[in-house]
């Protein structure tokens, strides 16, 4: 899960590595080298003959190192996603027990605090590719991620019990404090998520790419324990013994990411920051809108506004870059059908989880953990990438099915829709049995509430949906902005797309806030019961939204030609369309390597 859900948008594709083909004069972080370090008696060495470890662009003198290495990347990973979804587990809660907030101020910081995570990669990738490097962007935003992860147990800590009130704080300072810490976590994570990865990778691809593959898979598997602990043990400690020890051992995991992120600091192949594509399509499009009022285009009229920063007409840009700008306007109106996906995804953390508070949770005398149910999405991921990599789609290519890329993502957009269809109708049947009988009184971190006899598990259908909908939407989705975009253009098309995650929970706030403001004075999401609301209607609305996303997709996929991987990509300046170095901020959901499209249609 983008547990994507999953990673950031933080991709980016250095322009060297876009733009230099491979020869004897490269540096020689761009050439394939023995396993075995050899004797180096460049200028890079020390007075005793030591490459410098901060400058160290080589591979490792022994496997043994290697493995290090590789090992304290991924443990590096685990903890910082069981982290991250320690934190984000049981926010809802936290914020409607501890910090007296409505369900409405709930959800809406549940929304922006995940879509803010998802937005920050695009800096953090920037600012290691142009300033920092990979390993001083990591190491400084771990330091950041503690900060704020430390101030949450502290807020939660119950003063009032422990002295005589005088130094208990007060509602409003929890929730300044409580918000200043996910801030800085967001920061934190935003930083890590969008250069981890890729500086795992690096420490394999003189290996080739089945070493880079495996690396990813294995990254894959480590977020996947992060998140399963995460949803299962913390978020049983948050919500049944205390929430104090249970943010406690996210800052606690954090703490150790960024120790095993320094064990093997001296061991690191870590390349200086080399410049980021970002830059140059940002320049180009401030330049382009600077020159509009521009006459001195040589009597030319330009199809379009962003010709007018090409070398021809008097701009500062080969024509070569520009054009490869103006690609990304065919790729971003599919990007856009896709926001609304996303929205819906991450109910699982926001709705879902106030419609689990309503659902029995004891069973067999174990109160399951609300939070829990996000287990069922991770596991049907893990159960359904390699049905559907080795089995389903191996089966339809041979017998002629040509399942593509827009056409999985289309399937994906229905299995989400079918998730709230059936979210609602869950809903119906539990408000039917509040209604029909003596509520369930129960209690959730000290706090009562009214909830219905049925089970948290008949909610498993909706979050499977999800997961199932991941494999086909999002992992795909990464598939087409890899395969469909020009190699130096590669980095920004993965980062728009990643960053449609970020769009899609800000929008669910967004809806939050509207539906409410125009439901007044009968809200659909009330401040305190949900069970006096219509969560149904909301979750009804959800999937009206997105059966008109899908027909607008629809139309967009007809209308798209594919570009065709087996020959050189227009835009591709590349000798045989030699992909650059992607700096991969990939999370659950994107933990492998996607391969490539081989039909033109959609």
């Amino acid at each position: 899960m983008a547990t994507g859900s999953n990673y950031g948008s933080g991709i980016s594709l250095t322009e060297q590595d876009a733009e230099s083909p491979p020869s004897a004069n490269n540096s020689p972080s761009h050439e394939k080298t023995p396993l075995i370090l050899k004797e180096d008696s460049s200028d890079d060495q020390d007075k005793e003959g030591n490459t410098p470890k901060a400058r160290r662009t080589i591979p490792f003198k022994s496997r043994k190192e290697r493995l290090l290495v590789i090992i304290c990347i991924l443990c590096t990973e685990l903890c910082e996603r069981l982290t991250y979804y320690s934190i984000s587990a049981n926010l809802v809660l936290f914020c409607t027990s501890e910090l007296d907030l409505s369900n409405q101020n709930a959800l809406t910081i549940s929304f922006v605090f995940t879509g803010t995570s998802y937005f920050v990669p695009i800096i953090g990738g920037f600012i290691a590719d142009s300033i920092a490097g990979k390993f001083n962007a990591i190491y400084g935003s771990g330091l950041i991620y503690f900060l704020g992860a430390i101030l949450l147990p502290v807020v939660a800590i119950p003063f009032l019990d422990l002295s005589d009130g005088t130094h208990e704080l007060n509602t409003s300072q929890k929730r300044f404090y409580y918000l200043l810490g996910l801030t800085l976590v967001a920061i934190g994570t935003g930083g890590i998520k969008s250069n981890v990865g890729p500086f795992g990778a690096q420490q394999t691809e003189d290996l080739g790419q089945s070493a880079v593959q495996t690396f990813f898979s294995w990254f894959y598997w480590f977020i996947n324990v992060g998140s399963a602990v995460a949803f299962s043990v913390v978020a049983y400690i948050q919500q049944e013994v205390s929430f104090v020890i249970g943010y406690l051992i996210p800052a606690v995991s954090i703490l150790i990411a960024t120790i095993l992120l320094l064990i093997g600091r001296n061991s690191y192949v870590n390349r200086p920051p080399e410049g980021s594509a970002y830059s140059r399509v940002t320049k180009i499009l401030c330049q382009s809108v600077k020159r509009i009022r521009s006459e001195s285009l040589n009597g030319v009229e330009v199809d379009s506004c962003l010709d007018r920063a090409k070398e021809d007409y008097g701009g500062s840009y080969k024509d070569i870059h520009v054009e490869e700008v103006k690609s990304l306007g065919r790729i971003i109106p599919v990007f856009l059908t896709i926001i609304p996906y996303w929205t819906v995804y991450f109910q699982m953390q926001s709705t879902y989880y106030l419609q689990g508070m309503g659902l029995r949770l004891e069973h067999d005398n174990f109160t399951v953990p609300i939070s829990a149910l996000n287990l069922f999405n991770i596991a049907i991921i893990l159960i359904m990438i390699p049905v559907m990599d080795r089995l389903v789609y191996p089966c339809l290519e041979n017998r002629g099915i040509k399942f593509t890329q827009l056409r999985r993502i289309g399937f994906g957009m229905i299995l989400v829709t079918l998730s709230v269809v059936v979210a609602a109708i869950v809903e119906i049947f539990r408000k039917k049995n509040i209604n029909s009988g003596i509520p369930l009184q129960q209690v959730i971190n000290d706090d009562v509430y009214n909830a219905s006899n049925i089970s948290i598990f008949v909610q498993i259908p909706q979050f499977t949906l999800i997961g199932a909908s991941e494999i086909f939407t999002s992992i795909t989705g990464l598939e087409f902005a890899y395969s469909q975009s020009p190699a130096s253009m590669q980095g920004v098309v993965m980062g728009m797309f990643l960053l449609t995650s970020g769009l899609g929970s800000y929008l669910g706030s967004l809806l939050v806030i509207i539906v409410n403001a125009a439901s007044e004075p009968h809200k659909w999401l009330p401040d305190e019961d949900i069970n006096s609301g219509y969560l149904e209607r909301f979750f009804f609305l959800l999937a009206v939204i997105m059966l008109a996303d899908f027909f607008v997709f629809i139309v967009i996929a007809w209308r798209y030609t594919y570009i065709r991987t087996n020959d050189p990509l227009p835009l591709d300046t590349t000798p045989q369309g030699k992909r650059g170095t992607l700096n991969l901020g990939v999370d659950l959901k994107d933990g492998r390597l996607p391969s490539e499209p081989d039909d033109s249609t959609v």
